[in-house]
């Protein structure tokens, strides 16, 4: 089985996909929002975003959890340049990426409605501005973040099914 980053900027519903895929295929979940620093998280909590040094960091330790489960993983990363998908693809072979793409309006209506998450909801234009679209990036999966959650847990199961290749 591939590992998969499950990525989109905040709000797209990372965690609850994540989770969903786990469960379906008995992958392991690496919550990527587990594994930022306290410095990063109390950034964020103030509206400060993060810079590519702030996440230099966060992505090897991700990097590290894709390495330590070569059977594969489900991990949650907004992964929102293309170098921080080069750098998790060098830590895993054959890694895959689904790509949950929402509008801005929803995405900051899903921050928002969260009880207690450290992410403000003042970062959601950064998040926009910072996206580099992965369409047209091999191993990468575009889907529309607000459709059913079942129906999006189906379509990536099926999916990693279909492009997995023979042992």
């Amino acid at each position: 089985m591939h590992s998969i980053v499950i990525m989109g900027v905040s709000g797209c519903g990372k965690s609850s996909l994540g989770e969903a895929v786990a469960l379906a295929t008995g992958l392991p979940l690496v919550e990527g929002d587990h594994y930022h620093s306290t410095a990063n998280r109390d950034k964020m909590a103030r509206g400060i975003a993060l810079t590519d040094v702030d996440r230099a960091d966060w992505l090897a330790t991700l990097g590290a959890q894709l390495q330590a489960r070569p059977a594969g993983a489900v991990v949650t990363c907004s992964a929102l340049k293309r170098a921080y998908r080069n750098r998790l693809r060098q830590a895993a072979p054959n890694l895959r990426f689904v790509f949950l793409e929402i509008g801005k309006a929803e995405a900051l209506a899903r921050v928002g409605a969260r009880a207690a998450h450290f992410f403000s909801t003042s970062l959601v234009d950064n998040q926009f501005a910072t996206l580099e679209s992965p369409v047209g990036e091999a191993g990468v999966l575009r889907l529309d973040a607000t459709l059913p959650l079942a129906q999006l847990q189906t379509m990536v199961t099926e999916w990693l099914s279909a492009t997995q290749e023979p042992a």
